[in-house]
């Protein structure tokens, strides 16, 4: 059985006591200056392969921040094309990396506010990585990243915590920040989700009720729905499925919209092509439901 695969520090390496003959073996990669590696070169899209094989050069006092830091969290980044880029950061008076490749960053002085990863990599703290975003990201991925923070982190992370970093240090050109926060909302599930509802608010539709449950009239749970319009019993929800791959999951799901349907609601289907460029054909499917349940503009 193959070994596996293997990234270190050429420095912690030789204080082990090997040569830096045996560093040279066949099929050894050296994907930054000081650094070795046997696991296959990562691809652009694997975040955390990439902070793996930068993280055995982190010096004290550097960590992973920025994206690079939310993205090892789970929180969702900006959407292909746009690669997360790898940031490491240090607080004065330490120093960030200087090197190709790795975005550093030497920032204010301030208390540590440092968790780990499983492997052990040092994170900026997700409330500080969220600001620090609000210079390479839009207005909507920074919206999505914080119905994530509020929704779904552990420990969840609270409105007046954001609000309280951006007052401490500072918001950026044109307050993006603050502009997030008031479009940001706790239960959107995907940041597709959170997109659809931008969209469509956007457009003058009015605010949906977010992951709404409805039930039948005897009380029993029907659905959970992404987006709702109680008053007109109008439901939306995305499915970013490209095309059926499990006919089985596929068949519930065909069952629920019948069931939703049974409620006497309507049931709005946003399939990924609908959102491409403006979003105007999810907004016209939505628009429509909404004007045949009775609401008017």
């Amino acid at each position: 059985m193959a070994a596996d695969p293997l990234i270190f520090s050429v420095r912690d390496a030789m204080a082990s006591g090997r040569s830096r003959f045996a560093l040279r073996q066949v099929g050894m990669r050296m994907p930054y200056r000081g650094v070795r590696s046997t696991a296959p070169p990562p691809t652009l899209t694997d975040l955390r392969a990439r902070v793996a094989e930068y993280a055995p050069r982190l010096r004290d006092g550097q960590f992973f921040s920025h994206e690079t830091a939310l993205g090892l969290l789970g929180v969702p980044l900006p959407p292909f094309p746009r690669l997360p880029g790898i940031h490491v950061s240090a607080h004065r008076p330490r120093r960030e990396p200087r090197i190709v490749g790795i975005h550093g960053h030497r920032l204010q002085a301030r208390d540590l506010a440092i968790s780990h990863t499983p492997e052990g990599w040092p994170l900026e703290h997700p409330v500080r990585a969220w600001r620090q975003c609000a210079t390479i990201w839009r207005i909507d991925d920074l919206v999505a990243a914080a119905d994530f923070l509020l929704t779904d982190l552990h420990p969840r992370i609270e409105a007046d915590d954001l609000r309280a970093e951006i007052d401490r240090m500072g918001d950026t050109a044109g307050k993006v920040l603050a502009r997030s926060l008031t479009f940001s909302r706790h239960g959107p599930r995907s940041a597709s989700e959170t997109h659809l509802r931008l969209v469509l608010v956007r457009s003058g539709l009015p605010e949906p009720e977010i992951s709404w449950t409805l039930r039948d009239v005897d009380g029993r749970f029907v659905a959970e729905l992404d987006l709702a319009y109680p008053a007109w019993r109008v439901g939306v929800e995305y499915d970013g499925r490209v095309h059926a791959e499990d006919m089985r999951q596929f068949a519930r799901d065909a069952d629920r919209w019948d069931s939703i349907r049974e409620c006497g609601w309507e049931h709005v289907r946003i399939l990924f092509h609908h959102l491409r460029v403006d979003g105007a054909p999810a907004v016209r499917k939505v628009r429509e439901a909404l004007h045949r349940a009775g609401w008017r503009e």
